[in-house]
């Protein structure tokens, strides 16, 4: 029989026969009868699990995003109360020294002194603050990392279970050649006489 001849083919269950091409086209119709549903099926998942990786990343930053913002606007509000009150400390000295002029030194040794504790605080106050900042941004670090590392890890898994679900090509491939001998009638099997 040559290849471009036509061959029929009995259903199994008595169906009428059908005339099935016998070209090189008939493995791409055969896979894609087989297989299309399951490749199309592939390609949705894909980009549903591309859509959700997209989603939860851009979910990640937003909320990277706010806390620093928050994080900021806490620190900025802070040394803004601190500025504040070492500012009214140090009006309210000043007032205070200009009532006796007996007192005026004692005052100002003691003004003198309490900017210098004020300041000392502020330093510390502010020491405090940059290690706490610190602090947060390690951890808000940390959370983003081991957030990063699920998603990652769970990413992989969903290719793992994709990569073992598909059929191994040159297995399939295989079995096509097969197919396509036999529809010709050109399959011979291994040790066996005509």
């Amino acid at each position: 029989m040559m290849p471009s001849e036509q061959h029929e083919s009995t259903e199994p269950d008595g169906r009428t026969p059908q005339v099935v091409p016998a070209s090189a086209g008939n493995v791409d119709k055969i896979r894609d009868i087989l297989f299309g549903t399951q490749m199309r099926d592939y390609e949705t998942r894909f980009g549903r699990l591309e859509e959700t990786l997209l989603k939860e990343t851009a979910d990640l930053r937003e909320s990277s995003r706010r806390r620093f913002e928050q994080l900021e606007n806490f620190v900025k509000k802070e040394l803004e109360a601190i500025e504040a009150r070492v500012k009214m400390e140090r009006e309210e000295r000043t007032e205070g020294s200009t009532q006796h002029s007996r007192e005026l030194k004692e005052q100002h040794e003691t003004l003198h002194r309490r900017l210098r504790d004020l300041d000392d605080r502020g330093s510390h106050v502010e020491r405090d603050l940059r290690d706490q900042l610190l602090q947060h941004a390690k951890n808000l670090t940390e959370a983003m990392r081991a957030h990063h590392e699920d998603i990652s890890g769970h990413i992989e898994k969903r290719f793992q279970e994709l990569r073992h679900g598909k059929t191994d090509r040159a297995a399939l491939a295989s079995l096509f050649n097969e197919v396509a001998l036999r529809l010709n009638d050109q399959f011979q099997i291994p040790g066996a006489d005509h």
